[in-house]
C-alpha cells in the first residue's frame, strides 16, 4: 500500500462529526502540499482533525474569515500566497515574529474564539539549511523575494547570525521597508541587493514564485556560482525547480521547497496544537 493510499484509508476510517477542521487558504491553491502532510502529522499527534484547501481570491478573504469565524469546529487556518500580509488584519493577537513582520502563515484560536497569528516559513528554511549542513552564522546571504515567505526567511537568517543579508525583489518599496526593519535589529548588515554576482554569496535563497510556472526565468544568473554556495528554494511544485537543478549542475548543495516544507510543517503542527 502506498503512503498516500495509507493516509487516505486512515482518514476514511477516522472522519466523523467530531473531526476538527483546519483550512489552508491561498490563490492559487492547487500547488500546495500542506493538506495531506499537515493532516497526517496532526493525526499522528493523536488529534482527530483534517486540513482542507480553500481557493480564496484576495477580494474574498474578508468574506472567508467572516464565514469561518463562527464555525466552532474550525480550530485554525494555514495561510499561503498571496494572503500572508493581509491575514494579519484578521488576527486579534500575534506572535513576536508575526508582529514584527506584519505577515503570518498560521492562525489558531484564542480562548475567546479570535485568531492568534504566527510565522514559520523563516524558521523552516533555516532548519532545512542546517539539516543540509549549512550553519548560517557569519555567512553572506542573498534573498530573492520580499513577500510573506521572504520576509520571514530574511528575519530568520538575520536571527541566525548571517554577517550580511542582501535582498532583491521587483517591488522596490516592499524591499526597502523590509531592509529597514531588519537592519534596525542591529544583528548584521542588511542591504538592498546591488548588481554583485551570485558568486559573492555563501547562501542564496529564492523566496519568490519564480519556478512555479513552466518557462519562468531563473530568479538570478548562477552561471558563475561557487560550488560551495548553499542554494535554497521555497517552491514545492515542481519538486525540483529549474533553479535547484541549475544549482546542482554547478555542484552546489541545495534545499528544495519540499525539504523546507517538511520543517515548516513541523512548526505549523506544533503551533496549531499548542494549548
Amino acid at each position: 500500500m502506498s503512503q498516500s493510499t495509507s493516509i487516505s484509508a486512515s482518514l476514511d476510517e477516522g472522519l466523523s462529526g467530531a473531526t476538527r477542521v483546519y483550512f489552508i487558504v491561498g490563490d492559487p491553491i492547487a500547488q500546495v502540499r500542506s493538506p495531506s502532510g499537515v493532516t497526517a502529522a496532526i493525526r499522528a499527534a493523536g488529534r482527530d482533525a483534517i486540513v482542507i484547501p480553500a481557493h480564496v481570491a484576495p477580494a474574498d478573504l474578508a468574506a472567508f474569515f467572516a464565514g469561518v469565524a463562527p464555525m466552532q469546529n474550525v480550530d485554525g487556518v494555514i495561510i499561503t500566497v498571496p494572503h500572508k500580509f493581509s491575514a494579519t488584519g484578521f488576527c486579534k493577537t500575534l506572535t513576536k515574529e508575526g508582529e514584527f513582520l506584519g505577515a503570518v502563515n498560521m492562525l489558531r484560536r484564542n480562548a475567546d474564539g479570535t485568531w492568534h497569528g504566527g510565522a514559520s516559513d523563516g524558521v523552516g528554511m533555516v532548519a532545512a539549511l542546517r539539516d543540509a549542513g549549512c550553519e548560517p552564522k557569519s555567512k553572506r546571504a542573498l534573498l530573492i523575494g520580499a513577500g510573506g515567505a521572504g520576509s520571514a526567511i530574511g528575519h530568520a537568517l538575520v536571527d541566525a547570525g548571517v554577517s550580511t543579508l542582501a535582498i532583491r525583489d521587483f517591488d522596490a518599496a516592499r524591499t526597502g521597508a523590509l531592509v529597514s526593519r531588519l537592519a534596525a535589529l542591529g544583528h548584521g548588515a542588511v542591504t538592498i541587493a546591488d548588481d554583485a554576482g551570485a558568486e559573492t554569496y555563501d547562501i542564496v535563497v529564492n523566496a519568490s514564485p519564480a519556478g512555479m510556472r513552466p518557462g519562468d526565468p531563473l530568479p538570478i544568473d548562477i552561471s558563475r556560482l561557487n560550488p560551495a554556495t548553499f542554494v535554497g528554494d521555497v517552491v514545492t511544485k515542481p519538486p525540483l525547480t529549474p533553479f535547484i537543478e541549475a544549482a546542482r549542475a554547478r555542484g552546489c548543495p541545495t534545499v528544495t521547497g519540499t525539504q523546507m516544507f517538511g520543517r515548516v510543517c513541523d512548526a505549523i503542527v506544533e503551533y496549531l496544537l499548542k494549548d
